[in-house]
Order: structure tokens, then sequence, then C-alpha cells
């Protein structure tokens, strides 16, 4: 499953936020990942996640598998978007 969504926060994906979101994926035991341009980050993982500076405006890809994905996504794109 995936979902693109743009970054709504004003400061960009900074690190509060970021940890909020590795804090939501962690819940779920599935796959999950954030695609912006290139780059491919495990959602889990906050210096990864970090490491990509998305400003804000920017439209990144959600990527999950597993059983529970959907609820995984819709987890992590209510703290982003």
């Amino acid at each position: 499953m995936e979902k693109e969504i743009m970054i709504k926060s004003t400061t960009g994906l900074h690190a509060s936020l970021a940890a909020k979101v590795v804090q939501a994926a962690s819940k779920y035991n599935v796959d999950i990942e954030l695609h912006y341009q290139d780059k491919v980050v495990d959602l889990k993982s906050i210096l990864a996640l970090m490491s990509l500076a998305v400003p804000h405006g920017e439209n990144v890809r959600i990527i999950a598998r597993g059983t529970r994905a959907e609820e995984a996504i819709k987890d992590v794109s209510g703290i982003l978007g």
C-alpha cells in the first residue's frame, strides 16, 4: 500500500516531527518506508528520516507492507500531512 502526501509543517521535517513519525510507525509490525526524490528511508529510523531534510510543501511517498499497512500509513500521514 502507498500514499503520497505533502509535508505541511512550516518548518519541514524537523526533529520533533520526525520523532513523532518514528514513534507512530514503530507501533506497527510492518515494513514502512518514506520515499523523497531519489532517496528511500525506513520510517522507524529517526536518523534516516532526519537525513532527508524534507522542507515544507514537498511531496513524499509512504509505502508500507504488512497486515496493518493501511492503518500504519493512515497514522503516519496524519502526522506528516
